[in-house]
This record gives structure tokens, C-alpha cells and sequence, in this order.
């Protein structure tokens, strides 16, 4: 833990800072988003609003963000690459807002943001062994860094985009998971990581009093892709480098939610012949929502689920092999439990179709994605 009192101010500093900002700055956002015609139309049956509601809200996000780490962190080149990064990643979110860009342009902007923060070095090159019995407690994976370290960046970056699909449902699951993170980079003593979570934690809180349900304001591509860059970015900088702990499933953990659900769908559209960037409704959140929970429910449960991940992430931290195990075995069986359910609900509704009887209604979301 941090030996004095000055880090753990600066942590308290960046997010009060990054609340207040973002707070203070989304209703201007709001109607800047207005002005440019960066709007969520209900235009088909997908969207559950029955209003246009400006989108682009994650540009107060980001500027809360910012502003925080120039005032509090250090600017090590790794910040500065993140930084770099989460810039590119947000003017390509605010132009996709306005304009929809194609989903490969989108991609190319990812992957470039990527290489600035490889490039300047944030890049994990060795994982700890998550096999807690074994005797080699560090895994190096040599040429595998650069091409890993990419997909866990962009990987990370899309999985908080596609479950943007309920009021409030990324934002919060992102304050769970960038908290998650910060209390074990305070276990480390990793200071300057702790600075980039503490403000990431705060301007998602001061985002969700406008985007929970009902929502004024959606956070939009340039919220949603913005926070996954940089939950992907501090988990390298922070998490991967300590070998001592198992820091490889830390951060899997804690980004569980999103993580497993983009997973789901890129094999599952893969699997229907269809491209992994073809929008459908079996995300986890369109599953709850079929199960007959209404949005504050479904992303209560979320919550929750994200939460408990979160603290079995922390518990990991721990140097005992016993507490290790048991969070390892908690997990695995909180993520069995989550799909045997949803696989029985969509076994149930295809018996019914074939049965001649009409599913249930499910509650339709706002997104695409």
C-alpha cells in the first residue's frame, strides 16, 4: 500500500476533479451535440426512447478525464502515449457519432491508436502463470507481445462499445471495473496507475447522473470506445508488469462483463456465417431483457455481476494460494451459471417457436451494436 498521505490526496483530487468537470461540462456537451446533429432518433423498433436524445455525452468524459490527469498524474511517455491514444479514439467517436463511419475506418483508428500507446511502450512482454501450482511463476511471450498487446487494446475498446445498449448499463459497468483496478494498483503501490484509474472512476460518476435510465444524454461511440481504450491502456501500464500476483486474470476480471459478451457475439455471428461487426440482439443485456426485466433491472443485474467479478479480481490479488483458488473457483462457476441460464432461456423460446407459439416480447434497446 502507499506509505503517506500525499498519494492517496492526489487520488482524491483526480476524482473529485474528473466528477466535477464532467458534471459540470455535460450539459453544455448536450447541446453542442444538439447543434451538430449528433442524435439518437428513434427511427425503428430497436430503440426504447421515443424521442431524440443527443448522443456524443462521452466528450465530457473524456474532457474530465484529461483535465484530471494534466493536473494530478505524472507524464511518464506511457501516459502520454495513453493520452495520445485516447485522443484519436475520441475524435474518431465524435465524427462516428455525427456521421456513422464505416465499421473498417473505425477499426483502422483503433489499431492506429493502438501503435502510438505500443509505441510508446505500453506493452505487456510477460504474464504471471495462472496455474497456481506450478513452479514457473512467469510466462514470457516474446514475439507475442506487440500482436497481444494490440488485441487486448482493441478488444477491450469494442467489448465497452457493444455493451452500450441500456441507459447507463457502460458507463457503470467501466466505473466498476476502473475501480476494480484501482484498488489493487493501491495493493501494488503503483501510484501513477492508481491516478489514471481515480480519474477515470470520477468522470464516469459524474456522467451517470445524465445517462442513467431514464437517460438525458447517451455517451455515444466516442464515450464507449474512449473507456475502453483506456481501462485496456492502464491495465497494461499498472496490472500485466507484476509477475508476484496473478495480474493476468486481474484485469480479465474485472473487464469480465464486456469482455466475455464481445467474445460471445464475434463467434457466435462468426459461427451464422455472419461478420463479426453485424449488429444483432443476443447480447447478455438483450438476454435479461427477454427474460422479462425492464432496463433498470437488467442493468442492476449487471451491476452486480460486474461488482462481485470485481471483488473476486481483488480477493486474486492476494498472495495466498488458498484465496487464489477459491476466487478462481468462484469465477468459473459465477460465468458457468450466467450462460447455462441464458442458454436454457434461448432453448425455451426456440421450443416455443417451433411449437407454434409466440416468444415473449423482449424489451427492444436503443443501440446497434
Amino acid at each position: 500500500m502507499f506509505p503517506n498521505m500525499t498519494v492517496w490526496l492526489r487520488l482524491l483530487l483526480a476524482a473529485l476533479a474528473a466528477c466535477a468537470i464532467c458534471f459540470v461540462l455535460t450539459p453544455y456537451v448536450k447541446r453542442f451535440a444538439e447543434r451538430v446533429g449528433a442524435m439518437d432518433v428513434p427511427k425503428d423498433t430497436r430503440r426504447v426512447h421515443d424521442h431524440p436524445i443527443p448522443r456524443m455525452g462521452g466528450l465530457a468524459i473524456f474532457m474530465g478525464f484529461v483535465l484530471s490527469m494534466l493536473l494530478f498524474s505524472e507524464m511518464t511517455s506511457q501516459v502520454m502515449g495513453m493520452l495520445i491514444g485516447a485522443v484519436i479514439i475520441a475524435a474518431m467517436g465524435a465524427v462516428d457519432d455525427i456521421v456513422n463511419l464505416n465499421a473498417w475506418v473505425k477499426l483502422a483508428a483503433q489499431l492506429l491508436a493502438a501503435w502510438v500507446a505500443i509505441r510508446c511502450g505500453i506493452v505487456f512482454d510477460a504474464v504471471s502463470n495462472p496455474i497456481v501450482f506450478s513452479d514457473t511463476t512467469t510466462i514470457y511471450i516474446g514475439y507475442l507481445a506487440v500482436p497481444l498487446t494490440v488485441l487486448w487494446i482493441v478488444g477491450c475498446t469494442n467489448a465497452v462499445n457493444l455493451i452500450d445498449g441500456l441507459d447507463g448499463l457502460a458507463v457503470g459497468v467501466s466505473a466498476i471495473s476502473s475501480f476494480t483496478m484501482l484498488v489493487v494498483a493501491c495493493f501494488v503501490a503503483e501510484p501513477n496507475t492508481a491516478v489514471i484509474l481515480a480519474a477515470l472512476t470520477g468522470a464516469c460518476i459524474g456522467f451517470m447522473p445524465y445517462n442513467l435510465n431514464p437517460a438525458k444524454i447517451f455517451m455515444g461511440d466516442v464515450g464507449s470506445q474512449f473507456l475502453g481504450f483506456v481501462l485496456a491502456t492502464a491495465s497494461v501500464i499498472g496490472m500485466f508488469k507484476f509477475h508476484a500476483i496473478i495480474t493476468f486474470l486481474v484485469p480479465v476480471l474485472a473487464l469480465a462483463v464486456p469482455l466475455a459478451d464481445t467474445t460471445a457475439a464475434f463467434f457466435r455471428r462468426i459461427f451464422h456465417g455472419q461478420s463479426p461487426f453485424h449488429a444483432d440482439k443476443k447480447h447478455l443485456h438483450h438476454q435479461l431483457l427477454a427474460m422479462g426485466l425492464n432496463q433498470k433491472q437488467a442493468v442492476a443485474v449487471l451491476y452486480s455481476l460486474s461488482a462481485v467479478l470485481g471483488l473476486l479480481a481483488v480477493l486474486l490479488a492476494n498472495t495466498n494460494v488458498f484465496v487464489r483458488i477459491i476466487c478462481l473457483v468462484l469465477a468459473f462457476t459465477i460465468s458457468i451459471l450466467v450462460w447455462v441460464l441464458i442458454f436454457r432461456h434461448n432453448k425455451n423460446i426456440h421450443l416455443e417457436h417451433h411449437a407454434g407459439q409466440e416468444p415473449a416480447p423482449a424489451e427492444e434497446i436503443k443501440k446497434d451494436a
